[in-house]
Protein backbone atom coordinates (compact mmCIF):
# COMPACT_ATOMS: atom_id res chain seq x y z
CA UNK A 1 0.00 0.00 0.00
CA UNK A 2 1.45 3.30 -0.61
CA UNK A 3 1.25 5.87 1.87
CA UNK A 4 0.91 9.23 0.89
CA UNK A 5 1.94 12.58 2.98
CA UNK A 6 -0.08 15.40 3.68
CA UNK A 7 1.50 18.57 3.76
CA UNK A 8 2.02 20.99 6.77
CA UNK A 9 1.76 24.74 7.24
CA UNK A 10 5.07 26.42 8.05
CA UNK A 11 5.57 27.19 11.92
CA UNK A 12 4.74 30.51 12.93
CA UNK A 13 7.51 33.10 13.98
CA UNK A 14 7.21 33.91 17.44
CA UNK A 15 8.84 37.37 18.24
CA UNK A 16 6.58 40.57 19.44
CA UNK A 17 4.07 42.41 17.38
CA UNK A 18 5.45 45.35 15.62
CA UNK A 19 4.13 48.56 16.34
CA UNK A 20 1.87 50.58 13.78
CA UNK A 21 3.83 53.48 11.93
CA UNK A 22 1.44 56.24 12.91
CA UNK A 23 2.23 54.95 16.60
CA UNK A 24 6.19 55.83 16.04
CA UNK A 25 5.24 59.02 14.33
CA UNK A 26 3.67 60.45 17.09
CA UNK A 27 6.13 59.44 19.82
CA UNK A 28 9.03 61.22 18.03
CA UNK A 29 6.37 64.14 17.25
CA UNK A 30 6.45 64.47 20.98
CA UNK A 31 9.83 63.99 22.02
CA UNK A 32 10.89 66.76 19.67
CA UNK A 33 7.81 68.84 20.94
CA UNK A 34 9.42 68.13 24.86
CA UNK A 35 13.22 69.06 23.41
CA UNK A 36 12.14 72.93 22.14
CA UNK A 37 9.96 73.47 25.09
CA UNK A 38 12.77 72.22 27.25
CA UNK A 39 15.35 74.63 25.27
CA UNK A 40 13.24 77.59 24.96
CA UNK A 41 12.96 77.28 29.11
CA UNK A 42 16.69 77.08 29.04
CA UNK A 43 17.14 80.00 26.87
CA UNK A 44 14.59 82.10 28.88
CA UNK A 45 16.36 81.32 32.15
CA UNK A 46 19.79 82.49 30.66
CA UNK A 47 18.44 85.81 28.89
CA UNK A 48 16.93 86.76 32.19
CA UNK A 49 20.07 85.86 34.57
CA UNK A 50 22.00 87.76 31.92
CA UNK A 51 19.69 90.76 31.80
CA UNK A 52 19.89 90.71 35.99
CA UNK A 53 23.78 90.58 35.63
CA UNK A 54 23.75 93.43 33.61
CA UNK A 55 21.26 95.72 35.63
CA UNK A 56 23.38 94.90 38.76
CA UNK A 57 26.76 96.16 37.21
CA UNK A 58 24.96 99.31 35.71
CA UNK A 59 21.90 100.87 37.04
CA UNK A 60 22.01 99.19 40.35
CA UNK A 61 25.48 98.69 40.59
CA UNK A 62 25.98 99.03 44.78
CA UNK A 63 27.28 102.59 46.25
CA UNK A 64 29.04 103.32 49.21
CA UNK A 65 26.76 104.55 50.96
CA UNK A 66 28.37 108.10 52.31
CA UNK A 67 28.65 108.95 56.34
CA UNK A 68 29.22 112.46 57.26
CA UNK A 69 30.15 114.15 60.82
CA UNK A 70 28.58 117.69 60.58
CA UNK A 71 28.63 118.49 64.21
CA UNK A 72 30.92 117.30 67.28
CA UNK A 73 29.57 119.18 70.52
CA UNK A 74 29.94 119.42 74.09
CA UNK A 75 26.52 118.77 76.01
CA UNK A 76 27.87 118.57 79.41
CA UNK A 77 31.32 119.54 81.25
CA UNK A 78 31.52 119.36 85.12
CA UNK A 79 35.63 119.15 86.52
CA UNK A 80 36.34 119.48 89.86
CA UNK A 81 40.35 119.18 90.67
CA UNK A 82 42.13 118.30 94.62
CA UNK A 83 45.02 120.19 94.00
CA UNK A 84 46.69 118.98 97.13
CA UNK A 85 45.30 114.95 96.33
CA UNK A 86 46.64 115.59 92.74
CA UNK A 87 42.98 113.79 91.66
CA UNK A 88 40.50 115.08 89.44
CA UNK A 89 36.50 114.17 89.40
CA UNK A 90 34.90 114.56 85.41
CA UNK A 91 31.95 114.08 83.70
CA UNK A 92 31.91 114.62 80.34
CA UNK A 93 28.92 114.11 77.30
CA UNK A 94 29.67 114.54 73.81
CA UNK A 95 26.83 114.78 71.10
CA UNK A 96 27.65 113.88 67.84
CA UNK A 97 25.35 114.79 64.75
CA UNK A 98 25.96 112.37 61.79
CA UNK A 99 24.08 111.79 58.36
CA UNK A 100 24.71 108.58 56.38
CA UNK A 101 23.19 109.04 52.80
CA UNK A 102 22.18 106.17 50.55
CA UNK A 103 23.29 106.60 46.57
CA UNK A 104 21.90 103.26 45.90
CA UNK A 105 18.67 102.69 43.90
CA UNK A 106 17.78 100.33 46.20
CA UNK A 107 17.28 100.74 50.34
CA UNK A 108 20.33 100.13 52.31
CA UNK A 109 19.35 98.32 55.23
CA UNK A 110 21.85 98.37 58.57
CA UNK A 111 22.26 96.23 61.62
CA UNK A 112 22.85 97.67 65.11
CA UNK A 113 25.85 98.78 65.91
CA UNK A 114 27.82 101.21 68.85
CA UNK A 115 29.48 104.31 68.41
CA UNK A 116 32.49 104.51 70.77
CA UNK A 117 34.37 107.50 72.76
CA UNK A 118 37.81 107.29 73.21
CA UNK A 119 40.59 109.04 75.21
CA UNK A 120 43.90 108.69 74.42
CA UNK A 121 42.99 105.45 72.92
CA UNK A 122 40.63 104.23 75.89
CA UNK A 123 37.47 103.26 75.56
CA UNK A 124 35.76 105.54 78.40
CA UNK A 125 32.05 105.76 76.80
CA UNK A 126 29.90 104.41 74.10
CA UNK A 127 26.54 104.59 72.31
CA UNK A 128 24.31 102.25 70.81
CA UNK A 129 23.42 103.04 67.03
CA UNK A 130 19.87 100.88 66.48
CA UNK A 131 20.03 99.00 62.83
CA UNK A 132 17.35 100.28 60.28
CA UNK A 133 17.04 100.95 56.09
CA UNK A 134 17.84 104.10 54.30
CA UNK A 135 15.52 104.27 51.25
CA UNK A 136 17.00 104.84 47.81
CA UNK A 137 18.71 108.05 47.75
CA UNK A 138 17.57 109.02 51.04
CA UNK A 139 19.72 110.52 53.98
CA UNK A 140 19.44 110.17 57.30
CA UNK A 141 20.46 111.85 60.08
CA UNK A 142 21.67 110.18 63.69
CA UNK A 143 22.15 112.24 66.79
CA UNK A 144 24.17 110.38 69.28
CA UNK A 145 24.86 110.98 72.79
CA UNK A 146 28.19 109.64 74.35
CA UNK A 147 28.60 109.85 78.10
CA UNK A 148 32.11 109.14 79.52
CA UNK A 149 32.20 106.52 82.53
CA UNK A 150 34.44 108.67 84.70
CA UNK A 151 36.28 105.57 85.95
CA UNK A 152 37.55 104.50 82.86
CA UNK A 153 38.62 107.96 82.36
CA UNK A 154 40.61 108.22 85.88
CA UNK A 155 42.31 105.08 84.99
CA UNK A 156 44.84 107.26 82.67
CA UNK A 157 47.48 109.10 84.60
CA UNK A 158 47.55 111.23 81.91
CA UNK A 159 43.72 113.10 82.60
CA UNK A 160 44.95 115.58 85.62
CA UNK A 161 47.45 117.25 83.53
CA UNK A 162 45.85 117.60 80.56
CA UNK A 163 42.67 119.18 82.56
CA UNK A 164 45.25 121.80 83.85
CA UNK A 165 46.67 122.39 80.76
CA UNK A 166 43.01 122.82 79.63
CA UNK A 167 42.89 119.89 76.67
CA UNK A 168 41.01 116.46 76.45
CA UNK A 169 42.03 115.23 73.59
CA UNK A 170 39.17 112.58 72.42
CA UNK A 171 38.20 110.07 69.47
CA UNK A 172 34.61 109.36 68.77
CA UNK A 173 34.36 106.19 66.36
CA UNK A 174 31.15 104.70 64.39
CA UNK A 175 31.03 101.72 62.28
CA UNK A 176 27.82 101.15 60.65
CA UNK A 177 27.50 97.14 59.18
CA UNK A 178 25.32 96.63 56.44
CA UNK A 179 24.01 95.12 53.09
CA UNK A 180 22.47 96.22 49.49
CA UNK A 181 20.41 93.94 47.68
CA UNK A 182 20.06 94.58 44.25
CA UNK A 183 17.09 92.59 42.55
CA UNK A 184 16.32 90.66 45.53
CA UNK A 185 19.16 87.80 44.11
CA UNK A 186 22.27 89.81 44.54
CA UNK A 187 23.43 91.26 47.80
CA UNK A 188 26.51 93.26 48.79
CA UNK A 189 27.69 93.89 52.45
CA UNK A 190 29.19 96.87 53.27
CA UNK A 191 30.58 98.96 56.06
CA UNK A 192 31.15 102.14 56.82
CA UNK A 193 33.30 103.66 58.99
CA UNK A 194 33.73 106.98 60.94
CA UNK A 195 36.83 108.21 63.19
CA UNK A 196 36.68 111.77 64.85
CA UNK A 197 39.55 113.56 66.68
CA UNK A 198 38.66 116.19 68.56
CA UNK A 199 39.84 118.16 71.68
CA UNK A 200 37.66 119.07 74.65
CA UNK A 201 38.46 122.98 75.58
CA UNK A 202 37.95 122.66 79.62
CA UNK A 203 38.39 126.48 79.74
CA UNK A 204 35.34 128.05 77.62
CA UNK A 205 33.67 124.25 77.63
CA UNK A 206 33.65 124.04 73.99
CA UNK A 207 35.19 121.60 71.47
CA UNK A 208 37.71 122.65 68.70
CA UNK A 209 40.68 120.88 66.36
CA UNK A 210 37.66 118.65 64.59
CA UNK A 211 39.18 116.33 62.32
CA UNK A 212 37.18 113.20 60.82
CA UNK A 213 38.37 110.30 58.73
CA UNK A 214 35.91 108.55 56.74
CA UNK A 215 36.21 104.86 55.02
CA UNK A 216 34.12 101.86 53.63
CA UNK A 217 34.49 98.74 52.42
CA UNK A 218 32.17 97.06 49.89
Amino acid sequence: MELQSSSSSPPAKNGPPTKPAAAGRSSNRRRSRLCVWSSAVVAAVLVIVIIAVILSQTVFKPRRPVTTVNDVSLKDLDVSLNVGGLSVDVNVTVGVDLTVKNPNKVGFRYGNSTAVLSYRGEQVGEAEIPGGEISAGETEAMNLTLAIMADRLLKRSEVYSDIVAGDLPMNAYTRIPGRVSVLGIFKFHVVSITSCDFVVAVSNRTVSDQRCTYKTKL
